[in-house]
């Protein structure tokens, strides 16, 4: 298993539609970058935010999430109130191919001011929008910037197929199309 450069996504992108919409260059003008790198994608944040609230002091459970503990914004600037997070979707949509696997960092612009990016793996045939959870660790309001680069994506292709996809599975998140909540 490798790590893929450039050329490779964009080839990828263009012959499995991978990265919908795709950006071939690195657009940095004025803007969090986001676009192809050398080894891999940055990726955008949409204008779609779930702001958690602590208004109804509800426990975090995975397993039985309230939603009404997030509370919906739609907007270029989203504010994450302090020592805590937000969910938000990105622009791309993705579709993972069966000898894929991705891993997915924060950039290092927001990481320098306290924000964590958090996302799983892509895993082999995953297909939608991707779910990012953003944490603000700072005890100060963060900005977040729409249509702005938030995340990078790296591939890494495998010298051979796995064996079950997580199409195969038929995944909880698979063609997720908004942000999406935990579910068992």
């Amino acid at each position: 298993m490798g790590l893929k450069p450039d050329h490779w996504i964009e080839q990828m992108a263009k012959e499995h539609c991978m990265i919908e919409p795709y950006e071939p260059a690195q657009v940095r003008e004025g803007v969090i970058s986001y676009g192809v790198s050398s080894y891999g994608y940055d990726i955008r944040v949409a204008d779609e935010f779930k702001i958690f609230t602590n208004l109804n002091s509800a426990v975090v459970d995975p397993k039985d999430f309230d939603p009404a503990s997030m509370v919906d914004f739609k907007g270029d600037v989203c504010i994450v109130p302090p020592n805590s997070f937000a969910l938000a979707r990105t622009i791309e949509y993705f579709r993972i191919p069966r000898s894929v696997l991705t891993v997915c960092l924060g950039k290092s612009t927001y990481a320098r001011c306290g924000i964590i990016v958090n996302v799983t793996p892509f895993e082999p045939e995953w297909e939608g929008f991707v779910t990012l959870e953003i944490s603000n660790t700072t005890p100060l309001p963060a900005k977040i910037y729409a249509n702005e680069g938030i995340a990078q994506v790296l591939f890494f292709e495998a010298d051979e197929e796995c064996r079950t996809s997580y199409a195969d599975k038929k995944g909880k998140y698979q063609k997720q199309q908004s942000i999406v909540l935990p579910k068992l």
